[in-house]
């Protein structure tokens, strides 16, 4: 992510401030590593966010490679939301690791 917004293919010539959207990303690390049902919870509408901006960007990006990320980030995006789902859905019957 880090990588498309300063290097590949950012929004702007020379970086974008975008960039600072793996923010998130990282600052919930230290919750899903403690399996936090609630950090599952609140990523999984947060998720929406990445999926939104990866089906804008993959169909206005004037680059392919532009594109091409966008569309990854929001197939990840929806692959993601769907685990989230499920370990949420498993927790709470009791079944998750």
């Amino acid at each position: 992510m880090l990588a498309w917004e300063l290097w590949l293919a950012p929004a702007r010539a020379g970086g974008s401030t975008l960039a600072l959207k793996a923010l998130p990303l990282v600052l919930a690390l230290p919750a899903f590593a403690r399996g936090s049902v609630r950090a599952y919870q609140w990523w999984s509408m947060l998720i929406l966010i990445y999926l939104c901006e990866g089906v804008v960007r993959g169909m206005t990006d004037v680059s392919s490679v532009g594109r091409a990320l966008a569309w990854a980030e929001a197939a990840l995006s929806t692959l993601t939301w769907g685990a989230i789902i499920a370990y949420v859905m498993a927790a709470r019957s009791g079944k998750a690791p």
